[in-house]
């Protein structure tokens, strides 16, 4: 049986979380959003979706994405974007996650794709634990799943997008959706140390990217890549069977 829920029939998912009820329910939350010149509006969806359809393993589904996140700081100077605000992103995934609860799902995981969507996916599980106690939340995120991984993903920008990381990963999951040739000219750098308050993308970039996508090169993003999904393998895994600390 497939770890798509999308790909399954109601008594085929009845009979997983029957035989496995700590079976985790993956849920992609991306963005429709500009990532500058060289890299789809869809790059946080499709790495969410890659992310947790790697990890899943024989130990959860994976949902379909919820493809639009918080990006209004992105704007409009950029074509693309089709974004909601940090509130409507919360409502979005509380919805997506109680629906699972529906259906028998014990176990939720958010798989991240957008940095925007952090502190929201954070406040869905508030709301979600508020409600059922008894089941279990989280979020998972592809750029801080070891230190390792997060100094890679900062290596040429703290506040990155679409840099020479995210760039990589690409290459190494989806090369037919980056523009090698625009990439190579796409570099701009974080403006963004030692500013006090947060700005608008067209304020901070001149071109919707914060970084160096030309040192991007997809046997990086391969290497990136086998790190990413072993570290998610094992949070999935771990969320598959972890108690609570005390009770």
């Amino acid at each position: 049986m497939g770890s798509r829920w999308e790909d399954l029939n109601s008594v085929q998912i009845a009979h997983r979380l029957s035989v496995d009820p700590d079976t985790v329910a993956l849920i992609p939350v991306g963005a429709t959003e500009q990532h500058g010149p060289h890299l789809p509006v869809g790059t946080d969806t499709i790495m969410a979706t890659a992310v947790a359809e790697a990890a899943a393993g024989e130990h959860a589904l994976v949902l379909p994405a919820i493809a639009f996140g918080a990006s209004f700081f992105h704007g409009t100077a950029l074509p693309g974007t089709v974004a909601f605000d940090g509130d409507q992103t919360a409502t979005a995934a509380v919805r997506v996650a109680e629906a699972c609860v529906d259906s028998g799902v014990r176990r939720v995981l958010f798989v991240n794709g957008h940095v925007g969507n952090s502190a929201p996916l954070w406040l869905a599980c508030d709301r979600f634990r508020r409600h059922h106690p008894d089941r279990r939340i989280g979020v998972m995120q592809w750029w801080d799943l070891t230190p390792d991984i997060a100094g890679r993903a900062t290596e040429d920008a703290v506040d990155w997008h679409a840099n020479a990381a995210e760039t990589s990963l690409m290459l190494a999951v989806r090369p037919e959706l980056v523009d090698v040739d625009a990439m190579r000219d796409a570099d701009d750098p974080d403006r963004t140390a030692g500013t006090v308050f947060r700005y608008p993308v067209q304020h901070v970039s001149t071109n919707g990217v914060t970084g160096y996508p030309s040192r991007a090169s997809k046997s990086y993003g391969l290497q990136l890549w086998a790190d990413v999904v072993a570290a998610a393998r094992d949070v999935v895994m771990r969320a598959h069977t972890e108690v609570p600390p005390l009770g």
